[in-house]
Parts: structure tokens; C-alpha cells; sequence
């Protein structure tokens, strides 16, 4: 993903959603197993704020690592 206004927003989600897995035991392949459609590739450009991802990828995720939408977005004010 190209730098833009909204990279620190995907990289904080992309900070959750790596904390969430990690959490859970998860290897990304693993958690893209439990995801039609999604591969290790993918999720580790999400994970590295890399990806201008679609809002359904994200509710994806959120379900298979069992995370809200909410604590997903959450940015820290660094």
C-alpha cells in the first residue's frame, strides 16, 4: 500500500490483528485456513499495514480470531 492519510490506521489494525493471533496460538497459515478465499500472503499485509484491504476481509478475520470490529480499529495514540 502506498503511504497515504489512512496508512496509520492500517497499520494499527494490522497491530491488533497480529496481537489477536498471536494470542489465539495461530501461525498465519493456519489462520488463513479457517478463511474462504484469504492466504498466509494476504494476512501478513493486513498484518503489516501493507494492504488496502475490502471491509469483508476484515469481518472475516475479526470472526475466525473471534475480535470485534470495534477493538480491530482501535488506534493508539502514539
Amino acid at each position: 500500500m502506498k503511504k497515504n492519510k489512512h496508512s496509520k490506521i492500517y497499520k494499527a489494525i494490522g497491530k491488533n490483528l497480529k496481537r489477536r493471533r498471536l494470542e489465539l496460538d495461530l501461525t498465519q497459515e493456519k489462520l488463513a485456513d479457517k478463511i474462504p478465499k484469504m492466504d498466509r500472503s494476504k494476512i501478513s499485509d493486513m498484518e503489516n499495514g501493507k494492504e488496502d484491504f475490502v471491509f469483508s476481509k476484515l469481518l472475516d478475520l475479526c470472526d475466525a480470531l473471534d475480535l470485534t470490529v470495534l477493538d480491530a480499529l482501535k488506534v493508539d495514540d502514539e
